[in-house]
């Protein structure tokens, strides 16, 4: 979230809320609330269905007029509604927002759903009354600055921020540039370069946007300064690009990632520490993990982005903070796929060995009963492939060459894949298989098994209305779970215990060292700006890897059924805490913090004993379902 309740993964809960947003239209349709601009009424939140949980308490204490969010003075990005909500330190105080009046809980939480204060006056003006005693709070907001308007009529005018390249871009010279203004839907305009090469610039076919002018121009012509005429009637207007360098100038240039000032050791140490790659530089999403020491081309910069070839056919962005250019006149490296082994380290881990001179750029897809592992910038040349013959978890492994630079293991396995993990160790790719835990007793699924338990937050963390920090009430939860899923016969990993910030990435691989079977996030959520909080609340399930849908849905069925909140579903995110392999893994949003009768609910022990009660059956059920030997 962009807002003072804290984001539970950094970049997280945005990204989780397109697809929460798209798992509840059904039920917003349904409920058919008043018009955006309209304050609604409180809602109750969803019928629970069983246990039956006690009421919220009554607090008749001091008038205290509290907001939790918004902040003063907070810039929201709504289009032309959003919510308040904090407490007024008594149920029986009246609220007042801008005159709206605003409903008040027993415990004096309120939240509110309304139309933003117009442009002119950007402020709430917030009025809490009991008896002859009233408290009076103005919350001044900003709003988003809006893009500069261009008349459809009148004189020429540009937007002279919006001129695209900006002076941080480098390409190779056979790239295409985008160069881009807006300006007068009515106006002509055309790029020229020094040597007086002209280009038109045109308006998009679709007509979004007729404001729009773009082009897309070889590199090489941008190296030098060139300008953009723009005219319109009588007038002319006319703006200077910036020169856009030319990164293959003096030749390939080559730069090593993760390692920024010391040559990467022969064996990778016990981290899983990766470099991300993304499909765009701005805002893309986690798509390749790097190991640390992989070297690949440079090929582009945009801002605080490096744009890296992996192969022929396959660049990525990474952070520029990531990269450390090599000299120029560094070769390229060579990667060969040598003669490859299946070893078997024990009747539950599998590795498959291939050697090469360095570290390959790579990714894993997991398919129904194998996993195929590509390596970019790798020449396949494997003649034998050796399998222990006793080997319980792959069954064959086949290679391919696809196009030029790209070699393509298919790992094809005696059951589904569970685990696994990339590791570089003595001049070799390591990808480390796991098999799924046997399960002995029926009855018993969770017999011997290692569950780690994450309680999410601190950094950061959402608050309630009445100031339920979701760090503490995680870690309540968190520490209810425990007891159920060690008498259900589990060790539990416990990430956290204390109010000690842990990072994210030390929270997986505190599970991975630990070899757990299953990781378990425990989070509430929060939304952002402008969505409407009574029609979107409930229960939600996230998951990354494939592996882990299973988990996810019978984890979802059960938190639902004991807590009796709305189903919002489970939803596929990238979130950090869900991206290692080596275990399904998954990130669960009981409820809603920001939301007033779910925080009340979430300060009783009922209530999160209910959390954890689902969380652990629902992990039980996925055991209890795993294939059997």
């Amino acid at each position: 979230m962009r807002h003072s309740i804290p984001s539970a993964i950094h970049r997280a809960k945005p990204a989780r809320l397109a697809s929460l947003l798209a798992s509840v239209t059904l039920a917003a349709c349904a409920m058919q609330p008043p018009p955006a601009t309209a304050p609604l009424p409180v809602a109750a939140t969803a019928a629970l269905s069983a246990p039956t949980f006690p009421p919220i308490p009554t607090v008749n204490g001091k008038l205290d007029l509290r907001v939790v969010y918004p902040p003063d003075g907070a810039t929201i990005a709504a289009r032309d509604s959003t919510f308040l909500f904090g407490s007024t330190g008594s149920g029986d105080a009246r609220l007042t927002i801008n005159g709206h009046q605003v409903p008040v809980l027993p415990n004096g939480a309120w939240l509110a759903w309304l139309p933003l204060p117009p442009r002119e006056q950007p402020q709430w003006n917030l009025v809490a009354a009991r008896g002859g005693d009233t408290v009076k709070v103005t919350r001044r907001l900003a709003f988003p600055t809006p893009r500069k308007p261009i008349p459809a009529t009148g004189p020429l005018t540009v937007d002279t921020s919006s001129l695209r390249p900006t002076a941080r871009e480098a390409r190779l010279s056979t790239d295409l540039v985008r160069v881009s203004l807006r300006t007068s839907a009515f106006s002509a305009v055309k790029w020229l370069a020094p040597d007086g090469t002209q280009r038109p610039l045109r308006q998009p076919p679709n007509g979004t946007d007729s404001t729009l002018w773009s082009t897309d121009i070889e590199a090489r012509l941008l190296a030098q300064p060139g300008r953009i005429e723009v005219t319109g009637g009588a007038d002319t207007i006319r703006l200077v690009t910036p020169r856009v360098t030319l990164l293959d100038s003096a030749g390939p240039r080559y730069a090593i990632l993760g390692e920024r000032s010391k040559p990467p050791a022969a064996t990778e140490p016990d981290s899983d520490r990766v470099v991300i790659g993304k499909p765009t530089p701005s805002g893309g999403t986690y798509k390749w993990f790097f190991l640390p020491g992989t070297v690949a081309e440079v090929t582009g910069r945009s801002g605080e982005q490096v744009r890296l070839r992996l192969d022929r056919d396959l660049s990525v962005w990474v952070d520029a903070a990531e990269v450390r250019e090599l000299p120029l006149g560094t070769a390229a490296p060579v990667r060969v796929a040598g003669n490859a082994r299946v070893v078997s380290r024990s009747p539950e881990v599998s590795d498959l060995v291939i050697p090469m001179a360095e570290r390959p750029p790579y990714i894993v897809h997991e398919g129904t009963e194998s996993l195929t592992l590509e390596l970019f910038g790798t020449t396949a040349n494997t003649d034998i492939i050796n399998l222990a013959s006793a080997d319980s978890l792959v069954r064959r492994v086949t290679w391919e060459a696809v196009g030029e630079g790209r070699a393509r293991f298919v790992i094809t396995l005696r059951e589904p894949p569970y685990g696994y993990l990339v590791r570089w160790e003595r001049g070799a790719l390591v990808l480390r298989l796991r098999r799924a835990p046997r399960i002995a007793n029926p009855n018993r699924p969770l017999q011997g098994l290692t569950i780690a338990v994450d309680a999410g937050h601190p950094p950061a963390g959402s608050t309630g209305p009445t100031g339920l920090y979701e760090a503490v009430a995680t870690l309540e939860i968190a520490q209810r779970l425990k007891p159920l899923l060690e008498s259900r016969g589990a060790t539990v990993l416990m990430t956290r215990t204390t109010s000690t910030a842990l990072g994210l990435s030390d929270r997986p691989e505190l599970a991975r060292r630990a070899n757990a079977h299953a990781f378990v996030s425990i989070h509430l959520n929060a939304l952002p700006d402008g969505v409407n909080p009574f029609t979107a609340h409930g229960t939600g399930t996230y998951y990354f890897n494939p592996r882990a849908e299973p988990l996810a849905r019978e984890v979802q069925r059960a938190m639902v059924r004991h807590m009796g909140l709305r189903d919002l579903g489970i939803n596929y995110d990238n979130l950090a805490v869900l991206r290692p392999t080596w275990m399904p893994a998954i990130l669960c949003e009981g409820a809603f913090v920001m939301f007033p009768e779910q925080e009340a609910l979430l300060r009783t022990p009922e209530f999160q004993h209910a959390y954890a009660l689902g969380v652990a059956e629902g992990v039980e059920h996925f055991f209890a379902g795993l294939r059997k030997p």
